[in-house]
């Protein structure tokens, strides 16, 4: 649903599924308290998680210094990617 979000925000998505996503996320510096179920690359910034496509166009227009990536830790409820038939959402922070 992630990818799906993303390509519809207007991403071009090269969505690999790989044995072990723990090689891309060394390589990111993706740290341990912050992983979900994706993780993926922008423009040379670390994505972890359901990131909302509006904040992956913040990041990019202002690539804020010191700033590696963004992350959504665990699964959310209503995150992109994870929406639910009764429109719930449950609180996150990217």
């Amino acid at each position: 649903g992630w990818v799906a979000h993303l390509r519809a925000e207007g991403f071009a998505v090269d969505d690999q599924v790989v044995r072990s996503v723990a090689p891309v996320r060394r390589r990111l510096g993706t740290p341990s308290d912050l992983l979900s179920c994706h993780a993926g690359e922008v423009e040379g910034f670390a994505l972890e998680g359901h990131v909302p496509a509006a904040a992956i166009r913040r990041l990019l227009a202002e690539r804020p210094v010191g700033v590696r990536g963004l992350a959504v830790p665990e699964m959310p409820v209503g995150s992109p990617g994870m929406e639910v038939p009764d429109g719930r959402v449950q609180p996150y922070t990217v």
